[in-house]
């Protein structure tokens, strides 16, 4: 299971949008950045990792649908879903769910300039491998306490830090383990999402929380989606609301206009290298997949020290 070196401009520039918290608009902010991206003039390959709900397919097939349904032309990205396995063994399950992300980069790194993967909201060997080889994560978080508690523990008397959790300590060794790997850093960036209007108390000690933890864990944080009816409804047609009005939908109203421009914002803000002299791309997904000829174990994504290559058994979380 090797895929030979290619040249790094070969390579597409891989956003992985994740966390362990369902209900954070992962999917809907991965549906909106690829068609902002295909505006943008991008080459532009999904793939859905979560192939039980399999929301960012029937994202996109809805899509498809309604453009066949209603002659339109709506731009669509490459789209995969990579199953997990359904052995009995941990191990014959990794082996099938290696082979199903290897099949599908290979589909597209040589043609596409940006890959971003929806991972399912769980921890799991295929979660982890495509944690591992993101050049740019998003780990959209809504804000409250019960979110803030995926990246870390609070003291619950202060209100404060007291230490990094699961996926914040996940997240910070699988970024050495890639550093060591092939000297490649991963842009990490938490989007509060679905924010209301509403000013609270809270929200600005969650704020004071993620000051305090993006300098332990090495993440910046800004402001993403806010919780409007607009983003749920366009899901069963598979329109964004970066999608031109149509005499199906009518005409956008403010709402519409506002969440588009909070869209566009928050594509801005990512810095994603999507113009000319940023469009370096980043070192070739290769590397990681021949560091070892068997599938990447998860045991040791999360305690490398070093930049050998994994080998002790792993077992499915």
């Amino acid at each position: 299971m090797s895929i030979a070196p290619a040249p790094p401009s070969s390579s597409p520039h891989v956003i992985v949008v994740g966390n362990e918290k369902g209900g954070s608009g992962k999917t809907t902010i991965t549906m909106h950045l690829a068609v902002a991206l295909l505006e943008a003039g991008q080459r532009v390959a999904t793939f859905d990792l979560d192939s039980h709900q399999k929301s960012l397919t029937h994202y996109i097939d809805n899509r498809r649908a309604f453009a066949r349904r209603f002659d339109k032309r709506l731009r669509l990205p490459s789209h995969f879903c990579v199953a997990r396995g359904e052995r009995s063994r941990v191990e014959e399950n990794e082996a099938i769910e290696f082979a199903g992300l290897e099949q599908a980069v290979l589909a597209v790194e040589r043609d596409h300039d940006f890959v971003i993967i929806d991972t399912p909201p769980h921890d799991s060997y295929l979660m982890r491998l495509a944690h591992s080889m993101g050049d740019t994560l998003i780990s959209p978080l809504t804000d409250s306490f019960l979110d803030l508690d995926v990246l870390a523990t609070i003291d619950p008397i202060s209100l404060r830090v007291v230490r990094a959790s699961h996926y914040g300590e996940m997240v910070r060794e699988v970024r050495r383990y890639r550093r060591a790997l092939d000297n490649s850093a991963t842009s990490w960036i938490v989007v509060r999402n679905r924010l209301t209007t509403l000013r609270s108390r809270n929200r600005k000690l969650i704020g004071d929380c993620l000051d305090e933890l993006s300098s332990e864990l090495g993440f910046r944080f800004l402001d993403g989606l806010a919780e409007r009816v607009v983003y749920r409804d366009l899901f069963p047609r598979g329109l964004t609301v970066l999608d031109a009005p149509s005499e199906i939908l009518g005409e956008a109203g403010p709402s519409r206009a506002i969440a588009r421009r909070e869209v566009e914002t928050l594509v801005q803000a990512l810095r994603l290298p999507i113009d000319a002299d940023g469009r370096r791309r980043a070192a070739t997904r290769a590397e990681w997949f021949v560091a070892n000829a068997a599938p990447l174990e998860m045991d040791d994504i999360v305690s490398v020290q070093d930049a050998a290559p994994p080998h002790a058994a792993s077992r499915n979380r």
